[in-house]
């Protein structure tokens, strides 16, 4: 098991909802905020933020990198470099979908979050690590790439539904569970994570 020896400030606006929490040098986490808030995660992150740290500093920080919210995403990620420059601490990206699958680590489940255009973004997990590549799916190709009982996610009961079978379970991802990830999932480069080729594409020279 890996020594926490800082402070660690773990945020993330992939999703509908704003969470951030900060962890002590043993890694215990001892503040927390979860709001489902929809939009306007950029006039609420940074309050929320100063109201976790109440005065108290980070040493590094983990953000959310998606695949989730376009905009969601980039707010989270911007304002954690602003943070991670300003303090002149270390920055690292973390999966939100796995962020979302460790808030059930003792079984196989699969990972559903809507997507842009109708799509799904869809990973399975088991002991909280990946066993499925990252997939953005039509939620009918997505069910039929996805063999776990078990779905979690705000695209849970969709999939479920046109699959047909399983236990939906809509969740959100919750930040005081970022140091129950893999090493591997919560040192990614703080740069966004879309699964999907961008919509605008450049004009070819003709």
């Amino acid at each position: 098991m890996t020594t926490i020896r800082s402070m660690i400030l773990a945020l993330d606006t992939s999703t509908a909802a704003c969470t951030a929490a900060l962890f002590d040098g043993s890694g215990d986490c001892v503040a927390r905020a979860d709001e489902v808030i929809g939009r306007g995660h950029s006039e609420r992150l940074v309050p929320m933020i100063g109201e976790l740290l109440a005065g108290r500093s980070a040493d590094q920080i983990l953000v959310g990198v998606g695949p989730g919210s376009f905009t969601g995403i980039r707010v989270g990620i911007a304002a954690a470099q602003g943070m991670a420059i300003g303090w002149g601490i270390d920055l690292a990206g973390m999966s939100s979908l796995a962020l979302l699958a460790a808030g059930a680590p003792e079984q196989k489940l699969a990972v559903a979050v809507i997507g842009g255009h109708g799509e799904l973004f869809v990973r399975e997990f088991e002991g909280g690590k990946p066993v499925s590549e990252l997939r953005n799916l039509p939620p009918s190709a997505a069910a039929a790439a996805t063999s776990s009982s078990l779905v979690v996610g705000s695209g849970a009961r969709q999939l479920v539904d046109v699959r047909g079978w399983g236990e939906a379970r809509e969740a959100f991802p919750s930040a005081s569970d970022a140091l129950r990830l893999p090493e591997t999932s919560r040192t990614l480069p703080p740069k966004p994570v879309y699964a999907r080729a961008p919509d605008a594409r450049a004009k070819e020279a003709g």
